[in-house]
């Protein structure tokens, strides 16, 4: 899929190895309701490492990437079978990612130390949506360079996706979000995803100074013969 933004040529097409660099700066010059991680993590390989190394390294295929001249400026990745996701997460992403905590391979400054508390803190106090896998067992992560917003990437993206998910005969997608990333939750209602749950969250407690709610959306996926 290609079309005409800025001065360059828009490009919707499956990820490459040799794109994981540029994604992973999307992810996370975006991580902060699309502002830089660094708001709230002093070293990003953390997030990258522990957050989105699965789907570059374990599932690239569910993964897409908007391009203009092959420079990538916007992604979205996805898995298929969440429970599958989270038993590799916790067989051999996160002891991987704590190991390298442990030897010092990442700088843990106050406001990772604080973060990471809090996401302890909010499992605790189950705080985090919860989503019905057999209906929804498919999820994904979206983003979209600050600098290439409003050329409809995110919509494109999206599309694709949902084709690919389609054609798998998968029955329905979910993804997590907050109300602080207002835009996002704008295209999601857009597409048809329903709000499922919403829960309030305690992440960003000195850091955001009014609420914010964690949110679970949902989409159910027709079947087609």
């Amino acid at each position: 899929m290609k079309w005409i933004g800025q001065t360059s040529i828009l490009t919707i097409r499956p990820y490459r190895p040799e794109d994981r660099e540029g994604l992973f700066k999307i992810a996370a010059d975006t991580a902060f309701f699309g502002e830089p991680i660094e708001a709230y993590m002093e070293d990003r390989r953390i997030f990258l490492d522990a957050f989105y190394a699965y789907y570059t390294d374990y599932e690239p295929e569910h993964c897409w990437v908007a391009t203009a001249d092959e420079t990538v400026v916007g992604f979205i990745t996805g898995c298929v079978d969440t429970t599958r996701k989270e038993k590799v997460v916790n067989r051999e992403i996160n002891p991987r990612v704590l190991r390298r905590m442990l030897t010092g391979y990442y700088r843990i400054g106050p406001k990772a130390r604080r973060y990471l508390w809090r996401m302890g803190k909010s499992k605790q106090k189950h705080l985090y949506p919860t989503m019905d896998l057999n209906k929804f067992p498919t999820h994904l992560h979206i983003n979209v360079d600050k600098n290439w917003r409003g050329y409809g990437i995110g919509i494109r993206l999206m599309q694709m996706f949902l084709d690919q998910l389609t054609y798998l005969k998968i029955p329905g997608v979910h993804l997590g979000t907050s109300s602080e990333n207002v835009v996002a939750c704008q295209l999601y209602e857009k597409l048809v995803f329903q709000l499922i749950e919403e829960k309030p969250s305690i992440m960003w407690q000195d850091i955001v100074d009014h609420p914010v709610q964690n949110r679970a959306y949902g989409l159910k996926i027709p079947l087609r013969e």
